[in-house]
């Protein structure tokens, strides 16, 4: 199997279709904090809104362009970041990572469905894009608690 077909497969129907519907893309109009963040090798850009209470995500938005990729991971984040924990955010993004990096297995629930980036252990070059939307989370919730 070439390269070519490699990248066709790891944009499969279930990726596409988290891509096409993001939950949570409306912008907060008071957030506690928003943080932006960019991968520097592809330019995609996640922008998160965040509202705090009582050390759970209360309120949530997001604004998303990447790629398909980041799409789908911003999805997965969009689904399930209501009532998480910084603990379980962060645990989630030190999961991903070492799923994509490191062989590591996929993250625990609620984030089991990172599975469908599996084949993307593959690709390097999507890694950053795919971490935006769980990195930019940990951030903002790092900066509520300072």
């Amino acid at each position: 199997m070439n390269a070519e077909n490699d990248l066709i497969k790891l944009y499969s129907g279930r990726i596409l279709s988290l891509a096409g519907d993001i939950p949570l893309t409306d912008r907060l109009e008071s957030p506690q904090v928003t943080v932006k963040k960019r991968s520097p090798l592809c330019g995609s850009t996640v922008t998160v809104d965040l509202v705090m209470e009582e050390g759970r995500v209360a309120q949530f938005g997001q604004d998303v362009k990447a790629c398909a990729l980041g799409q789908a991971s911003a999805s997965i984040v969009g689904a399930h970041v209501i009532g998480r924990t910084a603990d379980e955010i962060t645990k989630a993004r030190d999961e991903l990572k070492a799923m994509l990096t490191a062989d590591g297995p996929v993250p625990s629930a609620p984030f089991e469905d990172y599975e469908v980036l599996l084949p993307a252990r593959d690709f390097r070059n999507r890694h950053a894009s795919i971490m935006l939307a769980l990195e930019a989370t940990a951030e903002a919730m790092e900066q509520v608690a300072a």
